[in-house]
C-alpha cells in the first residue's frame, strides 16, 4: 500500500506532498488540475514493480529501476518525444523529483528526471522489495468492447493508447477466481449483477458478453456504455484482481453512469476497501461524493478515508488534504455542504 507521494515540478504541480489513507482516497478538482496525473504516477511505478517482482528473485536494484521506471512512465503518460515533458515548466527549473513511500517494509522509492534528457531516470533511493500484487487502473472509457485482440495488437503495433489500457485488458482476461474467496466476490458483485440483470461472461473466442438471467447472450457493443463500465468492474472483481493487498486507481467512476447506479458503484468501492484494497478515485461528481459521505457514516465507518482538493494558483496547482471532505480547500467546501 502507498503511504505518501511527494512531487516537485511534476506536470502542473510545482510542489505537492500527499499523505494517503489505507482505505479510500478521493481526489477532487476541475478539469486540467492534474487529477489523472496523480493516479497514473503511482500506478506506473507500482505496476512495473509488481511485473518485475514476478520475473526476478533478487530485490530491486538501481540499474533495473532506472530503465524500467523510465519505460513505464513513458508508456503510461505517452509524452511525444521525451520524458522531460512531464517536468513542470518554469524558468530556471528543469528537473522533477518524486518520492513514493509505502506502508510496511518496502521503505520508499526516490527518483528524478530532467527536461533536458530524452528518456533517463536517476534513482536516488531503492525500495527494499518489489510490489507483491499488480495494481488495477480503470480508465474513464470502458474496455470490454475493444478487448478482443487488443493486447496482441498493442504489443506488436504502435497504437495511440497509453499502457494502462493494455494492463487492464490483461487483468480482464484472467480466469475467474475459485475457492474460499468466492463468497466475498459474490457479495461484492451481487448488487451490480442485479442492476445489470445478468452476468458478464468471456467466451472461448475472447469476446465479452452480458448474459441476462432469463435470455441469451448480448454482445457488449449492444450494451449501454454505463452498464459496460459496471460490467468491467464486475469482471475485475471476479478474477480476484481487486482483492487483498492490491490498489485500485479509478479515473472518474461516474463517467457515463446514470446517477441511480452511482450508489451501487460507491458501495462496491467501499466494499473493496473493506476487503483490504487501497482505492484511489479521481472525480468531480457531486453524486459520488454524496454517496461516499452517506455510506461511510452508515455502513462503512471503519474504512479509513482521505480527501484531496486541487485548485489552480499562479505557480501551478495546489493540494489541500484532510480526513474529512468538509475540511479540504474551497473547491470542495460547497460540495461538502450539499453532502451532509
Amino acid at each position: 500500500m502507498l503511504d505518501s507521494l511527494k512531487v516537485r515540478n511534476f506536470t502542473v504541480f510545482e510542489s505537492a506532498d500527499l499523505k494517503f489513507a489505507k482505505g479510500l482516497n478521493v481526489i477532487v478538482g476541475a478539469n486540467g488540475t492534474g487529477k489523472t496525473h496523480l493516479l497514473k504516477l503511482p500506478y506506473a511505478v507500482m505496476a512495473l514493480s509488481a511485473d518485475e517482482g514476478r520475473k526476478r528473485k533478487e530485490p530491486p536494484t538501481k540499474t533495473v529501476l532506472q530503465t524500467r521506471v523510465a519505460e513505464k512512465l513513458s508508456s503510461v503518460f505517452r509524452p511525444e518525444d521525451r520524458l522531460g515533458r512531464l517536468v513542470h515548466r518554469q524558468r530556471g527549473r528543469n528537473s522533477c523529483d518524486v518520492k513514493m513511500s509505502f506502508f510496511g517494509p518496502r521503505t520508499s522509492l526516490v527518483f528524478r528526471f530532467s527536461s533536458l534528457v530524452k528518456s533517463e531516470v536517476s534513482i536516488k533511493r531503492v525500495p527494499s522489495a518489489w510490489q507483491d500484487k499488480s495494481p488495477v487502473f480503470v480508465p474513464t472509457r470502458e474496455l470490454l468492447t475493444i478487448y478482443p485482440g487488443f493486447v496482441p495488437l498493442y504489443e506488436t503495433r504502435h497504437l495511440e493508447f497509453d499502457e494502462t489500457w493494455r494492463d487492464t485488458c490483461l487483468l480482464l482476461g484472467a480466469p475467474t477466481l475459485r475457492g474460499p474467496r468466492e463468497a466475498t466476490i459474490a457479495d461484492l458483485i451481487g448488487p451490480l449483477e442485479e442492476q445489470l440483470g445478468g452476468r458478464v461472461v468471456l467466451d472461448s473466442n475472447g469476446r465479452f458478453y452480458l448474459r441476462p438471467f432469463n435470455a441469451s447472450n448480448m454482445e457488449m457493443p449492444l450494451v449501454a456504455e454505463g452498464w459496460r463500465k459496471i460490467s468491467m468492474l464486475v469482471r475485475l472483481i471476479s478474477t480476484g484482481s481487486l482483492l487483498d493487498k492490491g490498489c485500485l486507481f479509478w479515473d472518474e467512476p461516474e463517467a457515463n453512469l446514470n446517477p441511480r447506479l452511482i450508489r451501487d458503484v460507491a458501495k462496491v468501492i467501499l466494499g473493496i476497501c473493506k476487503a483490504g484494497v487501497q482505492v484511489f478515485v479521481a472525480t468531480h461528481s457531486l453524486f459520488l461524493l454524496k454517496e461516499f459521505d452517506i455510506l461511510l457514516k452508515r455502513e462503512f465507518e471503519a474504512v479509513p478515508q482521505r480527501y484531496f482538493a486541487l485548485s489552480r494558483s499562479d505557480d501551478g496547482v495546489r493540494v489541500s488534504q484532510a480526513d474529512d471532505i468538509g475540511d479540504v480547500g474551497p473547491l470542495v467546501l460547497a460540495t461538502a455542504r450539499k453532502c451532509t
